[in-house]
């Protein structure tokens, strides 16, 4: 039986969220337009044509939504910052009432017991700033520079927890290779240069924040995936490792003064163009600590396309059964390898999982929502993060994605996520099996 005192006392046990998927008002006092919020207005790319409207109503109700997670005796509170919420142009005018939001938003923590850890960048990039090329121009550096300092010296007397990008690998290559989330564009060459950027910004702002604020703690956040090639033939062997190198490879290793994995994958060396004097050793940085953010299992194989990476993915449906509401293998065992791979750095001080999580439709019987499937997915995860300490792996925390359901991205308001169940029509709450299981178990 799973216990509280099994992973320590010093283990972080939060939760977290994005402004954009929570905080909904998106133009309310001087608020900017970001790239999501373009994105989805009117937008019938989004799944079932679902608009945002105000989320899950956080700008309204982050009070209670905090006061919920400190219900549920989290110890943790992670929340992103609106870029274009403080910076409604992205640089130049602050916008005070965005600010002023904020600091009610830690207060609100840490008047409810929570520590509050802050992403400064999680996807939604100043409309602006797209404008004049976004991530894909160099001039970002300064741009984001000029943010984080401005946020770190804002807040930093009362948050010392900073995640300065959030899942790099998944905006860039979403957003800026395949055209499928914003701001909608495509081809390597925009990848590469946007991957270069964000890069350069994740040391640079880990530096800033270093300057700022006294006894910070300071992370990356990182998607990453348990990568399986189909079978044994060496071709989709070597297929596996390349898909390993773009998804888990790609970001951490630029920090460690690893460089670029273009050993795998030699069509990365293409990003060397990108390069200016100075950015090798500008990319380096000594994180805190490294987020890892696990969510489900990718098999493939060799391919001709996509070219650089010859490599496809096997459709999940096509596999297994194990699917979550988006259709990605549910694999909490995969977390283990993913672990051990990671642990293998010399250099990571610590790992928290700052992002775990599985959606399935929720049903309300009798004004419950028993959300077995779900308690079971994090059951195991904690299972998993219990042998890695086991053996050494230094995993001192888990933010579990996510506290109360929210828009996500693409697929819209379908995919549940929460410990606790939102109405979108009424914003009611429901605690659901899940959160009461964490409730107890917390305690």
């Amino acid at each position: 039986m799973l216990k509280k005192k099994q992973f320590g006392s010093n283990f972080i046990w939060g939760t977290a969220m994005s402004a954009f998927q929570n905080e909904g008002w998106a133009t309310a006092d001087g608020k900017g337009e970001s790239i999501w919020d373009k994105f989805t207005s009117g937008s019938k790319l989004i799944k079932n044509q679902d608009q945002i409207g105000n989320a899950s109503n956080f700008y309204k109700d982050y009070n209670q939504d905090i006061s919920l997670a400190a219900s549920l005796n989290f110890n943790v509170f992670r929340f992103s910052i609106s870029w274009s919420r403080i910076f409604p142009e992205g640089i130049g005018q602050i916008n005070k009432k965005g600010v002023d939001f904020y600091h009610q938003v830690i207060d609100s923590c840490l008047n409810n017991g929570l520590t509050p850890w802050i992403t400064l960048y999680h996807w939604d990039l100043p409309q602006k700033l797209e404008d004049r090329g976004g991530w894909t121009n160099r001039a970002i550096i300064d741009w984001f520079s000029n943010y984080v300092d401005f946020c770190t010296k804002e807040f930093g007397s009362k948050v010392k927890h900073w995640i300065v990008i959030n899942e790099p690998m998944s905006f860039t290559g979403l957003g800026y290779y395949n055209a499928y989330h914003a701001p909608a564009k495509s081809g390597l060459n925009n990848f590469l240069k946007a991957a270069h950027h964000v890069t350069l910004c994740n040391a640079i702002g880990g530096r800033i924040t270093r300057e700022n604020v006294s006894d910070a703690q300071i992370g990356m956040a990182l998607s990453c995936s348990n990568v399986k090639a189909v079978d044994k033939r060496s071709i989709n062997k070597r297929a596996a490792s390349r898909v390993e190198a773009l998804l888990n490879r790609f970001f951490i290793e630029p920090a460690l003064g690893l460089g670029y994995p273009s050993d795998h994958i030699p069509g990365l060396s293409l990003i060397l163009k990108y390069f200016e004097e100075g950015d090798e050793e500008l990319i380096k940085f000594d994180f805190d600590f490294i987020g890892l953010q696990y969510y489900f299992r990718v098999v493939t194989k060799f391919s001709l396309f996509p070219p650089v990476l010859f490599a496809t993915e096997i459709p999940p449906k096509d596999r297994t059964k194990n699917l979550n509401a988006m259709n990605l293998e549910v694999h909490p065992k995969g977390l283990s390898k993913v672990l051990n791979f990671y642990n293998q750095y010399h250099g990571i001080k610590k790992i928290i999982l700052t992002e775990s999580g599985v959606c399935y439709p929720d049903q309300i019987i009798n004004g419950e929502v028993n959300d077995t499937k779900r308690l079971r997915y994090h059951q195991k995860i904690l299972k998993e993060i219990l042998k890695a300490k086991k053996k050494g792996i230094p995993v001192d925390g888990y933010l579990i994605w996510t506290l109360v359901d929210n828009f996500e991205w693409r697929e819209g308001f379908s995919p549940r996520f929460g410990l606790v169940h939102n109405n979108f029509n009424t914003q009611e709450r429901i605690i659901k099996q899940s959160g009461y299981w964490f409730q107890e178990f917390l305690k």
